[in-house]
């Protein structure tokens, strides 16, 4: 059996056990899709680029075709999958030590920092579950995914994560699914047995906080916003509200752009329009993407500051003005 039908047998079972599965480049961890810098915009891309997270598949006839073409290792899309997979990390060289706060006495690698994560907690290690063995020598522990809550990805202990060299795939990310090869080594099943549920402390611990509520400021009397200005506001920010995946930053920031010149011309307070174009952006937060807070904020002030800087005239005759006419000088970025 040569590598391509061994690898393509190993992608089936995945989806036999209901994982979502795409094509990662041979003998690496990288989605073998193209990029969203390289997306055609066509065929499951016409709506926008469509990540390897939507293109994941557990079709056998889909699989085959794919599998047919090359020996690509296989990726495993968590969040479609119905996964949460805790990822821990061996260390990658004798330099690679724990940092501070995880530079303790028996702290090794991910695995203590997991086994110390669930002492602190009071809690049992929940090896009993499906388990890969990674080419480095790490271990995947495969758990169901909470119902009713969707959990991201997380680093190491950035934002809501568990500790210095552990990792989670949920929403968002994926892992390389066993039989795959690389330079370090296979990825092999070690504890065949079906996934269990996530523990639900650990789900508590791993549930995204909810972004800061923001509301738009209240434009006292004599700072009302013309009606073509209240027009514009409201133009944007249904645009960006009904942004898809795929076109989350372009959206956002083409609506900024729009509102800057706005500001800059003095027709509408620059917090203003911050927070009606960040209440539309919500839904980038919570969708199944990896748009944060920050990054929505970045995107809002970058575009605002490029409209700032082309200022929009100020009508001569504002009850002639239209909200078509506003938009007709509308630059693009």
């Amino acid at each position: 059996m040569d590598s391509r039908d061994e690898l393509m047998r190993h992608a089936l079972a995945a989806a036999e056990l209901g994982f979502h599965v795409f094509p990662l480049r041979p003998g690496e961890k990288i989605a073998a899709l193209h990029s969203e810098k390289r997306c055609p915009r066509t065929g499951a891309c016409r709506d926008g680029h469509a990540k390897p997270e939507q293109r994941a598949t557990t079709d056998p006839a889909v699989i085959e075709r794919c599998w047919s073409a090359g020996p690509f290792n296989i990726g495993i899309a968590t969040g479609p999958s119905g996964l949460v997979v805790i990822d821990l990390d061996t260390r990658k060289s004798p330099d690679d030590v724990p940092k501070d706060g995880w530079n303790r006495r028996g702290i090794v690698d991910g695995h203590d920092v997991f086994t110390a994560v669930c002492q602190e907690a009071g809690q049992p290690v929940p090896w009993e579950t499906r388990t890969v063995r990674t080419a480095r020598g790490g271990t995947h522990l495969y758990f169901r995914a909470p119902s009713g809550v969707e959990l991201r990805s997380t680093e190491g202990d950035k934002g809501n994560g568990l500790g210095w060299k552990v990792d989670t795939r949920a929403w968002g990310g994926h892992v390389v699914g066993p039989g795959s090869v690389t330079p370090n080594g296979g990825y092999t099943v070690t504890d065949d047995t079906p996934p269990a549920e996530l523990p639900a402390w650990l789900v508590q611990r791993l549930t995204p906080k909810p972004p800061p509520a923001r509301t738009a400021p209240i434009v006292s009397r004599s700072e009302r916003l013309p009606a073509y200005v209240t027009a514009a506001v409201r133009g944007e920010r249904d645009r960006v509200a009904a942004a898809q995946s795929g076109a989350h930053t372009r959206t956002l920031f083409v609506a900024s752009v729009a509102l800057g010149q706005l500001v800059g011309a003095g027709l509408l307070p620059s917090a203003t329009a911050e927070a009606e174009l960040f209440n539309a952006a919500l839904h980038m937060i919570t969708d199944r993407c990896q748009c944060t807070d920050r990054e929505v904020l970045r995107t809002i002030d970058n575009g605002l500051r490029a409209g700032m800087s082309r200022p929009r005239k100020t009508p001569t005759d504002n009850t002639a003005t239209t909200t078509a006419a506003l938009f007709t000088e509308r630059g693009a970025a």
